[in-house]
């Protein structure tokens, strides 16, 4: 039995394709190139440039020089070619948040991972008790690779997205047998609510068992 290709839970549109598809970062094999690659930033909303404007302070020393020039020049993000808010970038294509440390990864260390830098700097503050800034990185980096469309009626369609270099990604999610939605559990909730999130797997609990998945 065939999937139906478009399914959908309250005003949210969903493509099959995030039930079906498996998927789990390697960054042992890609090093975060998702950070550096692309001819654009980060799709970012109006309340995200605000909370990204507050952490400049925190991650500002993780910056490159050239990243610094461009904030300094522009700001955090710009309006690309499709009219659409997203991240500054330097050289035509790395976001200006990207910055590069070692990383444990599955017992192996990671040498110069592309890293996020708000994310770098909410992870090292948000198990203190004087942590106060909730904000981790943009929403629209957290679901990758989901991506976002918003319509004018006020649905949202949820679609996913293939990238050749995320090819480890598709290869490790499919050894751990890992789909899309439950990798990433944490991002949908934070975009979605835990309500939501439970209708999902309880909509792919019943296709699995209808036989669809």
């Amino acid at each position: 039995m065939t999937v139906p290709p478009i399914l959908q839970i309250g005003d949210i549109l969903i493509s099959s394709d995030i039930l079906t598809e498996e998927f789990c970062c390697d960054l042992n094999a890609c090093k975060g190139a998702c950070c550096i690659e692309g001819d654009a930033g980060a799709p970012v909303t109006m309340d995200e440039i605000a909370e990204i404007e507050d952490m400049l302070d925190a991650v500002w020393a993780d910056l490159s020089a050239q990243a610094q020039a461009v904030v300094d020049r522009q700001g955090v993000a710009y309006t690309d070619q499709e009219g659409d808010l997203v991240t500054s970038i330097v050289g035509g294509k790395n976001c200006v948040f990207t910055c590069y440390d070692e990383l444990e990864v599955d017992g192996k260390t990671v040498n110069h991972c592309c890293l996020c830098a708000l994310e770098k700097a909410y992870r090292a503050t948000h198990h203190s008790p004087s942590a106060s800034h909730p904000f981790i990185k943009p929403i629209s980096c957290a679901l990758y690779p989901i991506r976002e469309k918003q319509f004018s009626d006020g649905t949202v369609a949820l679609n996913y997205h293939q990238w050749d270099i995320c090819r480890p990604a598709r290869e490790k999610g499919r050894s751990l047998h890992l789909p899309v939605y439950q990798f990433l559990k944490e991002p949908l909730i934070r975009r979605f609510g835990k309500e939501w999130y439970d209708e999902l797997c309880t909509l792919a609990d019943e296709l699995h068992r209808q036989g669809y998945l």
